[in-house]
Parts: structure tokens; C-alpha cells; sequence
């Protein structure tokens, strides 16, 4: 097994297969920036890493592929997408669009426990950044974005944020690097006090200085 391979946790759930395991645990992994830009992993690496066989791992891989979060090489290895400056424009022009929406909506479910609910995400959040915890920074902040727009029950905006999220997942340790100096305000505080206020254009504008903060900064490093 390759040592340096870094996958996200998650232990297999009552009912899971190994192949939903398998992808669910490889989807986390390119979201939370763990397969590094530039970089490629074998499929017997990653099966080796997951202590199951190549088939599911395969299998899942085809998946990820089909939701352009990894590209498949000649060599049975698959690696992250370059990234152009392009693209990157065009992926957080469509994390604004979803994701100031896919808040908007959240303001009919916004009452006090969801809004503690989001308040402890803010707070593990904060902690995570006190401490200098990157995985934790990470981590806490898709809960609390995932939280906020997976209030309605029937919500079919989460999905197509997260293929968003898979495509810039592993450019988002890139954009935490600096983040005391790109990240003055806290955006996930403002969304909160939007939020408690019914104030749908302050928290569609807070959404959007979260990205833009968060991650736009790289469309400089990029060009």
C-alpha cells in the first residue's frame, strides 16, 4: 500500500456494500482535497488503501470519471483534472448560482434548532481554524454548507453542489493556505444573522462573499 495515500475516514455503514462504500468514502476523499491537483493513484493503491479488492474501487472510480472528479490515465491510474483558470471561473460562477439559491430556500426551515444547528457547525468551524486543524477547517465547513442547504427534504440543489464541490475540491487546501489574509470576515456568521432575520438578500450576499473569500483568490494564481 502506498503510505502517503491520505482517504478520507468512514467506516462501512449497516447495509452498505462495499462498492457504495468504496465510492462514498473515494467521493469524500476528492472533495475534502485529499487527491492532490497533479497527482496519480494507482486502482490496486487505492483498493490496497480501502483493504478490499480492485473491482469496487474500479467501479467507483468510473463513477467519479462520469462526475468529471477525476480522469482516467492509460495506465489504470487515475488523477484530479487540470484546473484552468477558465474553468475555475466557471465552476464558482455556478457555486454562487446553486449555493446563494440553494440558501434562499433554506429561509422557510430556518427556525431556532436549525439555526443552533448551524450555529454549533460555526463554532467547530472556528475552532478548527483556531486551532490550525486544516482537515477539521475543511471538514466543518462542508457540514455547515451541506446543513444549510439540505433543509428542504425534497431538495435536489445538494446534489448538484456537491459535483461542484468534487471539481474544486482538491484546489481548496491551495486556497486555505493563506486564509487569515483572504478570509477577513466571517461570511458563515453573517449567513447566520441573515438567516434569523428572514433577510434573503443579506444572506445571498454573505453565500457569495463565502465563496468569493474562500476560494476566489486562486483565479489569480490560476492566470
Amino acid at each position: 500500500m502506498d503510505p502517503s495515500l491520505d482517504l478520507a475516514p468512514g467506516p462501512r455503514l449497516n447495509g452498505e456494500t462495499v462498492q457504495q462504500w468504496a465510492f462514498r468514502r473515494l467521493r469524500r476523499t476528492v472533495m475534502s482535497g485529499r487527491f492532490p491537483p497533479g497527482r496519480a493513484v494507482t486502482i490496486r493503491g487505492l483498493a490496497e488503501a480501502l483493504g478490499t479488492s480492485p473491482t469496487p474501487v474500479r467501479e467507483a472510480l468510473r463513477r467519479l470519471v462520469a462526475e468529471r472528479a477525476l480522469v482516467l490515465l492509460d495506465n489504470r491510474r487515475v488523477r484530479v483534472p487540470e484546473m484552468t483558470a477558465r474553468r475555475f471561473e466557471d465552476l464558482v460562477a455556478v457555486r454562487t448560482l446553486l449555493e446563494t439559491e440553494a440558501a434562499a430556500r433554506a429561509l422557510p426551515f430556518a427556525d431556532a434548532a436549525f439555526l443552533d444547528r448551524l450555529a454549533r457547525l460555526n463554532r467547530a468551524s472556528d475552532d478548527a481554524v483556531a486551532a490550525g486543524d486544516l482537515e477539521a477547517i475543511i471538514e466543518t465547513n462542508l457540514a455547515f454548507h451541506a446543513a444549510l442547504y439540505g433543509a428542504p427534504a425534497d431538495n435536489v440543489l445538494l446534489p448538484l453542489i456537491e459535483s461542484v464541490w468534487l471539481q474544486i475540491g482538491p484546489f481548496m487546501r491551495m486556497a486555505l493556505a493563506d486564509l487569515h489574509r483572504s478570509y477577513p470576515v466571517d461570511r458563515h456568521a453573517e449567513a447566520l444573522e441573515a438567516l434569523a432575520a428572514g433577510d434573503e438578500k443579506a444572506l445571498r450576499r454573505a453565500i457569495e462573499a463565502d465563496i468569493r473569500d474562500g476560494i476566489g483568490h486562486l483565479l489569480a494564481q490560476l492566470r
